[in-house]
């Protein structure tokens, strides 16, 4: 069931003008999480990106890289949450290759067009994107190998919902590679209730120990912080905002 929650009306609406080119960044003007003051490229190994037009690069919006802790293999089923332009979509279909299928989803129509725009133009045929909400994805039950997110669980005005409906898609022995914003302590309520700055990668984030926690209260075992690199060089620190880091997570649905 999708809703109309202010935070995702605000995300939709940021992330609907950075898809139609009004805006570079998914983050406001005093910060830069996601942004153009330093290419989100550049946090993935180069060789990966080989061959990617511009048109998917430029729309590259994470706060870190999924794919290369992901450990696709041929074959598989792979579901990118959030998935934006595209980029983790279709660097993941070069790794499932032409018997693996990968599902993007998103809620915002600009960035599908984008993505399917892409798509067309890349001659991908292994890649699908579905319009939908990451609390309610439009996948069956147990019949997905790997769930990916960049950057957009933080997002998320119920992030328990998220990981719910992740060990729900997921296969038994299936298993998530997540790039994410969190922290190491909690915002103001003030803070929270400002929809602007949760759709700007900042005040949505929350600390690592209760995102965690939350993958552990869905079903999720085996679950690692891969790295935590902190991320206040490129968000504006402010008074009474917690430390803020850019972390790579895996976990598994017991088999």
């Amino acid at each position: 069931m999708t809703t109309n929650d202010p935070i995702h009306e605000a995300v939709r609406e940021r992330y609907g003008a950075i898809a139609s080119g009004q805006s570079s960044s998914c983050c406001g003007s005093a910060s830069d999480c996601c942004g153009s003051a330093s290419p989100n490229t550049l946090l993935y190994d180069t060789t990966l990106l080989d061959g990617l037009p511009v048109d998917v690069t430029s729309l590259s919006l994470g706060c870190g890289d999924p794919v290369s802790i992901a450990s696709l293999k041929p074959g598989e089923t792979v579901v990118d949450l959030g998935s934006g332009g595209g980029i983790d979509s279709f660097l993941a279909a070069r790794q499932v290759g032409p018997s693996g299928l990968v599902i993007g989803v998103d809620m915002t129509p600009a960035m599908l067009d984008k993505a399917n725009a892409n798509k067309a133009r890349m001659g991908v045929t292994n890649v699908e994107f579905r319009k939908g909400q990451i609390e309610a994805l439009p996948v069956d039950s147990n019949t997905v190998d790997v769930i990916m997110s960049n950057c957009v669980i933080n997002l998320s005005p119920d992030k328990r919902a998220v990981f719910r409906e992740a060990f729900r898609v997921l296969k038994p022995g299936g298993r998530v590679s997540i790039s994410d914003i969190v922290t190491e302590g909690d915002f103001t309520a003030e803070m929270r209730a400002d929809a602007e700055k949760w759709a700007e990668c900042v005040t949505g984030a929350i600390d690592a120990a209760e995102y965690t926690g939350l993958m552990r209260e869905a079903g999720f075992v085996d679950i690692q912080v891969v790295d935590k690199v902190s991320a206040e060089a490129i968000i504006e620190r402010r008074d009474g905002m917690p430390r803020i880091y850019s972390a790579r997570i895996t976990a598994y649905k017991p088999a």
